[in-house]
């Protein structure tokens, strides 16, 4: 071989070991992007260990999955359009009397990173899809059917909704899903049957004002009863302490203070007190 050939294969061969080298390592190194964790898969074996945000070393042959740990969103609408991607997304649920209220909410959930390797093994990366979804659609069901039309379109609104979040916070954890909060943002009834509701509230609502302003009229009677009885027994109290020689004395404490006085002499025979400017 001649030294021209022997230098080129040399550089071939070299080229080649680099080229080599940094596919090699191009397949070893991972970046787990913020806010997901990956997860390690080697022919199916599923490291427990997840890999947080940052670079990471890994077999050649094996494949990492991430999975995101960021704040997720899952809305239900009964109008579609209006939040709703999917049919399977929108929510009608029966009440206490059976009658069918259509929910607009929005769940917002996130994946505990810790059991991101598990729920992949278990579930894979649709767990919206196997957890997530029915576990919430059901609950709302079972809550809402606990409840009357007219209090989950009225005063027991938020109350509904702290009872579902308590019980989809209990279930989904045990599957690894951190739920962090349940918002029904509105519920949907027949016009008719709305109509009717807003009409009752609002004579509940002028029934507990006359009663309000029965009340108070009733306190400011009494009061003023209690103000008028007090001014007949000071009066009372007055009248029997006054005698003639009260009157005289008084009379007499009031000559040092007047500087000119008409003074005649009254039909019971007591002085009379008059300042003249």
């Amino acid at each position: 071989m001649s030294t021209n050939k022997k230098k080129w294969f040399g550089i071939s061969l070299l080229l080649t070991i680099i080229g080599v080298t940094v596919i090699l390592l191009a397949t070893m190194i991972v970046v787990v992007e913020a806010g997901h964790v990956g997860v390690h898969d080697l022919f199916g074996d599923v490291s427990d260990n997840e890999m947080q945000p940052g670079i990471h070393f890994k077999n050649p042959f094996a494949n990492v999955i991430q999975l995101s740990t960021r704040t997720q969103e899952y809305t239900m609408s009964f109008i579609q359009g209006e939040g709703a991607k999917y049919e399977a997304d929108i929510i009608a649920s029966l009440t206490k009397e059976g009658l069918t209220v259509n929910l607009d909410m929005t769940i917002l959930y996130k994946l505990t990173p810790a059991e991101a390797s598990n729920i992949y093994k278990t579930v894979g990366v649709s767990y919206l899809d196997v957890i997530v979804r029915p576990q919430i659609r059901t609950t709302i069901r079972n809550i809402v059917a606990k409840y009357e039309a007219k209090e989950i379109y009225s005063d027991k609104r938020q109350v509904a909704a702290d009872e579902m979040f308590l019980e989809m916070e209990t279930s989904l954890l045990k599957r690894g899903i951190i739920l962090e909060s349940v918002l029904i943002r509105h519920v949907g009834l027949p016009e008719e049957l709305t109509s009717a509701i807003e009409a009752k509230l609002t004579a509940e609502q002028m029934i507990e004002k006359k009663a309000f302003e029965v009340s108070e009229a009733k306190e400011e009677a009494n009061r003023k009863r209690e103000e008028a009885q007090g001014i007949a027994d000071a009066n009372e109290i007055i009248a029997n302490s006054l005698s003639e020689a009260y009157l005289k004395w008084y009379w007499i404490g009031e000559l040092e203070n007047a500087e000119v006085y008409y003074v005649p002499v009254g039909e019971d025979g007591l002085p009379i007190i008059k300042t003249i400017d």
